[in-house]
C-alpha cells in the first residue's frame, strides 16, 4: 500500500510536469499568434484535468484574441472552480467588464485575483496589465500603474519589461518603450517578440528602411516566427501609402508577407478576418472576394462575412450583390456597424441609381446620400474619399446631385481635399442655376458664395475662383459684390504680368469681367460703364456687346 501511494504521487507529479509543459507550449503558440494550435492544446488540458485554472484562463484569452467573447466567458467561469490557480480567471472576467466600460466592476475582479497572490508573485500583475491593454477600451496608464507593482516584486523579469514596453508603446512614450523592449530582450534572448517590437517602434517613426532591417534581424534568429511577417506586411503597406511613387511595389510586398504570416500561423476564421481587414487596407478586392467566400464556407452564418462580401462586390462591379450583402449586415441590430459599412452601401446605391443615359433614379440616390451622411457623421475623415464621386456626377452634368455630395465633403475642414471640394461645390451650384429651364435657388447660391469664400481664404491666389464668385453674385443680383470680385480677378492677373494677360483664357475672362462690370455701372455711373466697355474693346476690338452698349450709352 505504501508503494502504491509512492507510485501515485510520482504519477501525479509526472502529470503535473506534463501539463506545465503543455501550458508553456500553449503560451508559445499564443505568442506566435497560432491561436487554433493553442486552443487545441488548452482544450486538451482542461478536458483531461479540470483543476488547471491557468489553462482555462489562457483558453479564455485565446477566445478573446479571436473575438469570441461568449466562449471566453464560459471558459473563465469554468476556470474559477479549478483547484489550482482558478482565481486567475477573475482577470479574464475583469477584461470582459472593461470591454463593456465597467471599470469599477473590472477592478473588483482584479482585486479578487490580487488577494490570492503570494509574497513573491508578479505574473498576476502582468496579466492584469495586459487585460487593461487588450481591452476594446484600452487603458495604458492603468496598465503602467499595475506594472509598477510587478516591478517592485521583480524588476528584471523579462516578461515584466516586455509588458512595460507594450504599455509605454500604447501610451505613445516611444523612448521608454524602446528601453523596456531592449531590457526584455537582453534579459531573455529567446523573447523574440521584444526584439521584433524594436522594429515596430521604427515603423511608427516612419523609418521604414530601418524597420525592415530590424525585422530581418529577427528572421535571421528565428525564421519561423510568424508575427514578424505580419509586421513586415504592415510596414510595407505604410511605406507604400506614404511614398506613392513606390506604392505598387510596396503593396505587392505587403500582400506577399501577409500571406506568409497566414501560412505560418493559422487559417482559422478569425485569422481570415484579420487577413480580410488587411486586404481592404491594401485595396486588393479580388483577393478579398476570394477570402470572403472561403470564410463563408467555414461559417455560413457569421454576419461579418457579409461586410467583406459587400465591400468586395462593390469594388469588383457587382452592385446588386454589394447592396444585398450590406443591407443584410446593417439591418441586423446585433452587428457592430462601422462608418465604412454605411459608406459602401451609399456608394453602391449611387451606382444603382445611375442609369445608362446618365440620368438618376432620384429616390435611390437620395437613399444613397442618407447613408453617405451617416458614414461621415460616424467618421469625418471619410469626407476625403467622396470627392471623386462628386466629380463624376459633375462631369455627367448632374450638378444638383454633385453639389449634395460636395456639401458633405466640405463638412470637414480638416479634409485634405477641403479646398478643391469647396471649389467644386460652388461650381456645381452655379451651373445648376444656369442650366436651361433652371429656377434660381437663392439659398443654394448663397452656399456657393460661402464655398468660393472658403477657397479664397485658404488660397487667395486661386484666380478663377474670383470669376465664379462674381458670376454667383451676378445671379444674386448684387452688383456691388459682383464688381468687387471681378476687380479682384483683374488685379491678380494684372500683377502676374504680360505673359499671363496674353493667355486666351485670361483674355476671355477679362472681357467677361469688363462687360459685366460695365453693365453693372450702366444705370448708376455712365462714365464708369464707358470706361469698362472701352477696356473690353482694347482686348477685343470687334466685341459686339461692348460696341452696342457704348452706342446706347452715348
Amino acid at each position: 500500500m505504501k508503494n502504491f501511494k509512492v507510485l501515485s504521487m510520482a504519477f501525479m507529479a509526472s502529470v503535473s510536469v506534463m501539463q506545465a509543459q503543455d501550458v508553456n507550449e500553449a503560451k508559445k503558440a499564443i505568442d506566435a499568434e497560432q491561436y487554433d494550435k493553442a486552443k487545441l492544446n488548452l482544450k486538451s488540458i482542461v478536458k483531461s484535468d479540470d483543476s488547471n485554472g491557468e489553462a482555462f484562463f489562457l483558453l479564455g484569452n485565446v477566445y478573446l484574441f479571436q473575438n469570441v467573447a461568449d466562449s471566453a466567458k464560459i471558459s473563465y467561469d469554468k476556470g474559477l472552480n479549478a483547484k489550482k490557480d482558478g482565481y486567475l480567471n477573475n482577470i479574464g472576467l475583469g477584461q470582459l467588464l472593461l470591454d463593456k466600460g465597467d471599470l469599477a466592476g473590472a477592478n473588483a475582479k482584479f482585486e479578487l485575483a490580487k488577494k490570492e497572490m503570494r509574497r513573491k508573485d508578479f505574473q498576476e500583475y502582468v496579466y492584469i496589465a495586459r487585460a487593461n491593454m487588450n481591452s476594446t477600451n484600452p487603458n495604458y496608464k492603468n496598465a503602467l500603474a499595475v506594472l509598477e507593482l510587478a516591478k517592485e516584486k521583480n524588476d528584471q523579469e523579462p516578461q515584466v519589461q516586455l509588458a512595460f514596453g507594450d504599455a509605454f508603446y500604447g501610451d505613445k512614450n516611444q523612448n521608454e518603450a524602446y528601453r523596456a523592449y531592449r531590457n526584455a530582450y537582453q534579459g531573455d534572448n529567446t523573447l523574440i517578440r521584444a526584439k521584433m517590437q524594436l522594429g515596430v517602434l521604427l515603423k511608427g517613426a516612419k523609418a521604414y528602411t530601418e524597420a525592415v532591417a530590424a525585422y530581418d534581424d529577427v528572421i535571421a534568429i528565428n525564421p519561423s516566427y510568424g508575427p514578424v511577417y505580419r509586421e513586415l506586411a504592415e510596414t510595407y503597406y505604410l511605406w507604400g501609402s506614404n511614398q506613392p511613387a513606390k506604392y505598387d511595389e510596396n503593396i505587392k510586398k505587403a500582400l506577399d508577407y501577409y500571406e506568409k504570416y497566414m501560412s505560418m500561423t493559422d487559417y482559422s476564421l478569425a485569422s481570415r478576418m484579420r487577413h480580410a481587414d488587411f486586404l481592404i487596407l491594401a485595396k486588393d478586392y479580388k483577393a478579398l472576394e476570394v477570402e470572403a467566400n472561403k470564410m463563408k464556407q467555414l461559417d455560413k452564418v457569421n454576419p461579418r462575412i457579409l461586410r467583406y462580401l459587400g465591400y468586395a462586390a462593390y469594388e469588383n462591379g457587382n452592385t446588386d450583390s454589394a447592396i444585398t450583402s450590406l443591407n443584410s449586415f446593417i439591418n441586423d441590430s446585433s452587428n457592430k456597424i462601422i462608418a465604412q459599412d454605411y459608406m459602401y452601401l451609399g456608394l453602391a446605391k449611387v451606382k444603382k441609381a445611375t442609369k445608362a443615359d446618365d440620368s438618376l433614379d432620384l429616390p435611390v440616390f437620395n437613399e444613397a446620400i442618407g447613408f453617405i451622411k451617416k458614414a461621415v457623421d460616424m467618421e469625418p475623415t471619410l469626407t476625403s474619399e467622396i470627392g471623386d464621386l462628386g466629380k463624376k456626377l459633375y462631369e455627367q452634368k448632374l450638378f444638383k446631385e454633385a453639389s449634395e455630395v460636395f456639401e458633405i465633403a466640405t463638412s470637414n475642414k480638416e479634409s485634405k481635399n477641403y479646398l478643391l471640394d469647396n471649389f467644386y461645390l460652388g461650381n456645381s451650384i452655379y451651373f445648376d442655376n444656369t442650366k436651361s429651364g433652371a429656377v434660381k435657388d437663392t439659398v443654394a447660391l448663397q452656399k456657393a458664395d460661402v464655398a468660393f469664400g472658403n477657397v479664397i481664404q485658404a488660397s487667395p491666389a486661386t484666380q478663377d475662383v474670383y470669376v465664379y464668385r462674381a458670376r454667383t453674385q451676378s445671379l444674386l443680383e448684387n452688383d456691388e459684390l459682383m464688381i468687387k470680385y471681378y476687380q479682384q480677378y483683374i488685379d491678380i492677373v494684372t500683377q502676374r504680368g504680360p505673359e499671363e494677360l496674353a493667355k486666351s483664357t485670361v483674355k476671355g475672362k477679362l472681357v467677361e469681367a469688363y462687360n459685366t462690370m460695365a453693365a453693372g455701372y450702366a444705370n448708376s455711373d455712365k462714365a464708369k460703364a464707358l470706361e469698362y466697355f472701352n477696356k473690353t474693346l482694347a482686348i477685343d476690338p470687334g466685341n459686339a456687346y461692348a460696341t452696342q452698349s457704348i452706342n446706347s450709352l452715348k
